[in-house]
């Protein structure tokens, strides 16, 4: 605070120094800031005028301007606030800092509420929040027999009986890597650590769905603590986020930031997710954690997160919203029961459709035995254009629109088959 009154007086006293070395100077008809010192050296040749005119004059002459300048200053506002305010103390040079800031706010802004709200949030997900550790073997040609790999993560606790929902990508060997040269099988081993608890817990794994990079773990405990869910609908850019996880094998480690976008497209592994973009960090083993909102309810499952040179604070979470049914048939039938066609295909650009002399959709490039789309009559080389009406033109498209259906249902696809259209009437089949 003294700093700021230095700053101000020091800026007043010479704002004053200045105006009145160019009062005086005016007075002997000189129009340029000049030093005080130069001004003393002329004053002494003129010393052969007497008494009146290289004493008595200047000094009456000084008393005047300083008047005036004294006179002037008073009356401008601002001048006199910093004149009068010189000795004042350092709450006042705190005030007269803002004001030479015209319509600029410089009060500080308590941040007691935010930081206590961060202090509530974080205490009321941590002990919902587990860390996960999983072993799989690996078989490679160059050592004999089977070795292992590991990894981490983190889990959110649904349940105080001990479920606990985690992504697909942790705990399942089919997102882990392969080659020619060595294989990944599914986990041998799933260890969970609870929060301020250091006992290994093996977790069963209940069920696992690729499609959405979700999962279900169960760990033989009750008494747990649950987590309370948010409603990610409902969620709007620019809101408080918090992710909390098991990053680098920081057990129970926070990150806070903003929501960044909602419904944010973002493909990865051949899949495309709508999900929610945060700035908070997510590191590794983040994956499977909680993004949650400023009351502490789980608004996302931190799953992916962009890196590289120039990349920032880029992190994504699938939306509760949408994880919600997939865990409940995970736990309840092991696996998630959707509605299916039974093709295989490729998304034709216009680049591609014109170089092969066929048009913009999906093309079939294979079709499986006894299912829907067998049964309906689709053939290996048809494109399909359209579904329930509506225009399409990918493999997402279509599998978004068969995915408002349930298992069973009817779904209209119109085809374009060498040249001709043809709509086709498919019996929706359960995968």
């Amino acid at each position: 605070m003294d700093e700021n009154k230095n700053f101000i007086e020091g800026e007043k006293v010479e704002e004053v120094k200045n105006t009145t070395t160019n009062t005086f100077n005016n007075t002997n008809s000189r129009t340029n800031y000049r030093p005080v010192s130069e001004f003393t050296v002329k004053s002494k040749k003129e010393n052969k005028s007497g008494f009146g005119k290289t004493i008595a004059v200047p000094f009456i002459s000084g008393i005047v301007g300083g008047a005036l300048v004294i006179g002037t200053c008073f009356g401008v506002p601002s001048i006199k606030k910093a004149i009068m305010g010189a000795g004042s103390n350092s709450s006042n040079s705190t005030t007269n800092f803002s004001n030479t800031y015209t319509g600029v706010n410089t009060d500080l802004v308590s941040l007691k509420e935010y930081s206590e709200t961060g202090v509530s949030v974080a205490a009321k997900i941590l002990p919902s929040v587990v860390g996960i550790t999983v072993e799989f073997p690996v078989n490679s040609i160059f050592s004999r027999g089977s070795t292992t790999t590991t990894g981490e993560g983190s889990g959110i606790i649904i349940s105080e009986d001990g479920y606990i929902l985690t992504n697909n990508h942790i705990v399942s060997s089919s997102s882990s890597s392969s080659s020619s040269y060595y294989t990944v099988g599914d986990a041998s081993k799933v260890v969970v650590y609870l929060f301020n608890d250091e006992t290994p817990y093996d977790a069963t794994i209940i069920g696992t769905d690729e499609q959405t990079d979700l999962a279900v773990i169960k760990i033989d405990k009750t008494g747990l603590t649950a987590a309370e869910l948010g409603d990610s609908d409902s969620i709007q850019v620019g809101e408080f986020s918090m992710a909390a996880g098991n990053p680098l094998g920081m057990q129970s480690s926070i990150s806070s930031g903003t929501i960044s976008a909602v419904n944010r497209e973002v493909s990865a592994d051949g899949k495309t997710y709508a999900l929610i973009q945060t700035d908070a960090a997510i590191n590794a083993g983040n994956s499977g954690g909680a993004l949650v909102n400023s009351k502490g309810q789980v608004i996302g499952i931190n799953t992916l997160k962009l890196s590289g040179t120039g990349i920032e604070g880029m992190g994504f979470a699938i939306p509760i919203n949408s994880a919600k049914p997939i865990y409940e048939q995970l736990i309840e039938y092991k696996k998630v029961k959707r509605p299916y066609i039974g093709i295989g295909g490729r998304d034709l650009s216009e680049e591609l459709a014109k170089a092969n002399n066929l048009v913009v959709g999906i093309y079939i490039t294979s079709i499986e035995e006894f299912s829907a789309a067998e049964k309906a009559g689709l053939r290996i080389g048809d494109v399909i254009i359209e579904a329930d009406g509506t225009s399409i033109k990918t493999m997402n498209e279509l599998n978004e629109i068969k995915n408002k259906h349930a298992i069973g249902d009817s779904m209209r696809i119109k085809i374009n088959r060498n040249g001709s259209e043809k709509e086709v009437e498919i019996t929706l089949q359960e995968q």
